[in-house]
């Protein structure tokens, strides 16, 4: 692992900063500043859910369209395009002073963060690495975790120290004198997967490279969705409503703020061995364990119970990121090629933004209703079983296909 980090130094580096700055787009990060946006704005928790997820929808329509740039544009004149907006929009979120621009500013995080930063560095690691794409794509998705740990911590800090609007603002400065220079210099020179300098790479069978248009012709693409999908939606649910979960069972209110650091250490340990087993046996042969551990983590966020019940859920949930935030860079290039991979993650990126932004809208609204959100948790655990079953037939389906082609 040394040896290969040390070879591969800027590229895994690049891609680490991408997804570690993403985290200014992330449900994680924002909700941190929704209860002071609901009492500037007067706004209800279903009100503001159904914003957010107007917000949300508006960047998931958009990244089919801007994602598929990253097929024809430099990866460095990207970052030099989408970082300065990302800066851009946490100051207008920052310093907003109407709905109509609140919803603008989470429009544009929810687009070139969660969306562009992520895309950007799972494309280009899927494509820039071939033998070793588990292992590669598994140190770029720790900038997640790396991310999730940190910056909603040092964020409340300074929060509650000098203001909302400071906080953003560091967010700002934090993207336009690290995270654009660096990310920039990372990505300023391709990998190729077969030069000398990237000899770790050994032989790989070639897959046939599908255009965008015969992918969402592939019936077993949108099977592949009701896995890649739930993720998303469970962990953005659970994120968005941890104020109201805390009061529903009598937690304190740092507990969800130290869970994290479970959440987070659990999700690099599986994400490191996810990525080994997806080097040694491919990305489709974990597909039918994939939302085993999601399932088990809506059980417990169902029952409820005592502040250690977090900390198992948290677990569980763990797991579960660390199994798909690396699969599901390596299942993409693995299944459909890499000539045209940001077309084609672009709409599976786009996907997985409409589930982010469902998951706060439908809940909220179905809370406001009566429908509590731990009688939610259990219906979702029993569509996370039911996908078991798609993923399983998936899986079958494309192992045969992998026969039949060689």
């Amino acid at each position: 692992m040394h040896n290969f980090i040390k070879q591969n130094f800027r590229w895994i580096a690049g891609g680490f900063a991408l997804t570690f700055f993403s985290s200014f787009g992330q449900t994680y990060f924002i909700s941190a500043s929704i209860a002071e946006w609901q009492a500037a704005f007067n706004l209800s928790h279903g009100e503001f859910g159904r914003l957010y997820m107007y917000a949300t929808l508006g960047s998931a329509a958009c990244l089919p369209f801007l994602g598929r740039l990253v097929d024809y544009v430099a990866a460095g004149k990207m970052i030099a395009f989408v970082v300065p907006v990302l800066a851009s929009a946490a100051l207008l979120a920052g310093f907003a002073t109407s709905i109509v621009t609140l919803v603008f500013a989470i429009f544009l995080l929810r687009l070139f963060g969660q969306g562009m930063m992520t895309h950007m560095a799972l494309t280009a690691t899927g494509r820039w690495f071939h033998a070793e794409r588990g292992r590669a794509i598994s140190l770029v998705v720790l900038g997640h975790q790396g991310g999730e740990a940190t910056i909603p911590l040092v964020f409340t800090v300074i929060t509650l120290a000098y203001g909302i609007q400071a906080g953003w603002s560091v967010a700002a400065l934090l993207l336009l004198i690290v995270g654009l220079p660096f990310c920039y210099w990372a990505y300023s020179i391709p990998r190729e997967p077969h030069s000398p300098g990237a000899t770790s790479d050994k032989p790989v069978r070639d897959v046939r490279s599908w255009t965008r248009r015969e992918v969402v012709r592939d019936p077993v693409f949108w099977v592949l969705l009701t896995g890649v999908l739930a993720p998303g939606f469970i962990g953005t649910t659970i994120f968005y409503h941890q104020d109201y979960m805390a009061a529903l069972n009598g937690w304190p209110p740092q507990l969800f703020a130290t869970s994290l650091v479970v959440l987070s250490l659990t999700t690099v340990a599986v994400a490191l061995l996810i990525g080994a087993v997806v080097d040694r046996h491919g990305a489709v042969s974990v597909l039918p364990f994939l939302l085993l551990p999601l399932a088990a983590a809506c059980a417990v966020f169902a029952l409820g119970g005592p502040p250690f019940t977090l900390y198992v859920a948290m677990v569980l949930l763990g797991i579960s990121y660390g199994v798909s935030s690396t699969l599901f860079g390596a299942l993409w290039p693995e299944v459909y090629g890499t000539v045209y991979l940001g077309s084609i993650r672009a709409v599976t990126v786009s996907a997985v933004v409409i589930a982010t932004a469902a998951g706060p809208g439908l809940t909220g609204t179905l809370i406001d209703r009566g429908i509590t959100l731990p009688r939610q948790m259990l219906y979702l655990g029993g569509y996370c079983l039911l996908a078991t079953v798609a993923m399983s037939v998936a899986a079958f389906f494309l192992r045969r296909r992998a026969r039949s082609t060689h």
